[in-house]
């Protein structure tokens, strides 16, 4: 009988599982860039509002909507018979001040040597003189407006005033225009625009950048860059040049104005994308696995293997992330061993067996993507 009870034991001793296993990676301890991200709006660098000079009526549209154009290019023309009548009207009457002018210098040349020979009286000198400087003047302002009359028609020709992307017409052609009136916009996207706002606290950071002689026409760092919507990071790197003049009391934050090369126009205004820059480096810093760091209740925690296989979890302050790993500010120490997946399977205290932890490697692309491209 007591045999029997013992072999019972030793086969339910047998029969007890193994310890979990958890795959571990050691903390590790190097210089990491401080980066921060805000978010961007972009905008063209230049934007013109294209509003006509003269009013009438809209005689054709040259541009194809959304076409690039060159500063100078023909965008829109008005009816300008009504303007070339005007031009030929203010013509006919220079000529006629011109003819008059004409008929009073003769006058005073002709009354000038009479006066001398008291032929004629220094009245009726003067009166011709008088009469001369009148024509004269008349002259000036029938000049002015045959030059006033070209301006006018030359207006009903609407050009781009500057290099871009000419966008969708808001008028079609027989639409009456004034100067009122936006006709399209033309915005220079190369380089583009993006607006983001940074904190307070972080211009008080970057406030010796900001406030050095010459920041808007002196590029010296840091750079920026731009990550898009499907998460993919604009090739070209770009630089902030303007800082506002304040605080926005309302949200605390600054306007910041930065520009990126755009050759080939792919970003267009109106985009959102994150704006993020490397504004410091973590000397020494401490870093784990991302998927290594549990949130819980608001805080951060960490599981630790000791030299004797037995878990720790150790709540932890996190700092900024560095790609797939995270910086931790407080409550780990270099070379201490972090679990990085198996952690949901075990306790405080627990013994565990241990594997080294392998990233895993991207996915490869779909067939049907890559034949896309």
């Amino acid at each position: 009988m007591l045999l029997a009870v013992s072999l019972a034991a030793c086969s339910h001793k047998e029969q007890a599982p193994p310890p979990p296993e958890v795959s571990v990676v050691s903390v590790v301890q190097r210089d990491v860039p401080v980066i921060s991200e805000w978010i961007g709006t972009l905008d063209g660098s230049v934007n013109a509002d294209i509003r006509p000079k003269v009013e009438g009526y809209v005689l054709r549209q040259p541009y194809k909507d959304g076409q690039f154009v060159q500063a100078g290019d023909l965008l829109f023309e008005i009816d300008p018979r009504q303007f070339r009548a005007a031009l030929e009207q203010a013509q006919g009457g220079l000529e006629q001040a011109e003819a008059q002018l004409a008929r009073a210098s003769q006058d005073v040349a002709r009354f000038t040597p009479l006066v001398a020979d008291r032929a004629i009286s220094q009245q009726e000198l003067d009166n011709a003189t008088s009469a001369e400087r009148n024509t004269r003047a008349a002259v000036a302002s029938a000049r002015a407006a045959v030059d006033q009359a070209a301006l006018d028609l030359g207006w009903t020709k609407i050009t781009s005033p500057i290099e871009g992307i000419a966008g969708i017409a808001k008028t079609q052609v027989g639409d009456l225009v004034n100067g009122q009136t936006v006709m399209t916009t033309v915005s220079t996207v190369d380089p583009i625009r993006v607006t983001y706002g940074i904190s307070e606290r972080e211009y008080m950071a970057f406030a010796d950048r900001f406030n050095r002689p010459n920041y808007a026409t002196t590029q010296q760092g840091p750079f920026l860059e731009l990550v898009l919507d499907d998460g993919s990071v604009f090739p070209h790197k770009g630089g902030a040049e303007l800082a506002d003049r304040e605080v926005d009391p309302r949200t605390g934050t600054m306007t910041i104005r930065g520009f990126f090369p755009n050759p080939g126009n792919i970003l267009r205004p109106g985009q959102y994308g994150k704006v993020r820059a490397a504004v410091g480096t973590d000397t020494a810093a401490l870093l784990v696995p991302q998927r290594a760091v549990m949130e819980l209740q608001g805080g951060f925690r960490v599981g630790l293997v000791d030299a004797e296989n037995k878990v720790e979890i150790r709540s932890v302050e996190p700092g900024e992330r560095s790609g797939e790993l995270w910086v931790i500010a407080k409550g780990l120490k270099p070379d201490e061993n972090v679990i990085v997946s198996g952690l949901q399977f075990v306790k405080p205290g627990m013994v565990v067996r241990t594997k080294p932890f392998v990233a895993e490697a991207p996915a490869a692309p779909a067939a049907g993507a890559a034949a896309a491209h």
